[in-house]
């Protein structure tokens, strides 16, 4: 069964010096792999998606076009444009969708001047709190030590 979004189902954090055209398709798709919206989720028009984000009809449609051509988005007649259903992503298909955030983290520690080692306890000591558990390749590899 479909589902209508009022506004618009996922967060958009513009930042200077990339084209809101990448920003709002990268949070899009960023949704969609994380389940954030599931296939048959109505995705807002392009006429929504640029009131809503205040940007040129012209870049929310690219951005829908974007989205359909990668299979993320499929169109559906007297309805409009939904999540299509997508395979499972790979692990490195998601890893690839968290590049800017952690190159933003190795800049910023760099800056700090805090080694690659330090960055790695503290990213563990967070998962842990945050109750993150180890993968299975994780646990595989840890049999093998």
């Amino acid at each position: 069964m479909l589902q209508y979004a009022p506004v618009i189902p996922f967060r958009v954090d513009f930042r200077p010096g990339l084209s809101l055209y990448e920003q709002i398709a990268y949070a899009a798709t960023k949704a969609i792999i994380s389940g954030q919206l599931r296939p048959g989720d109505v995705f807002p028009s392009v006429r929504a998606l640029s009131k809503e984000l205040k940007v040129n009809p012209n870049t929310a449609h690219k951005v829908i076009a974007h989205l359909v051509a990668n299979g993320l988005l499929e169109t559906r007649p007297g309805i409009g444009t939904a999540v299509a259903v997508i395979p499972d992503a790979r692990s490195s298909e998601k890893t690839k969708l968290l590049g800017p955030e952690i190159e933003q983290l190795v800049v910023e520690a760099k800056k700090l001047g805090i080694g690659l080692s330090e960055v790695l306890d503290s990213i563990a000591s967070h998962w842990k709190r945050l109750g993150g558990r180890a993968t299975e390749s994780e646990r595989r590899g840890r049999s093998k030590e």
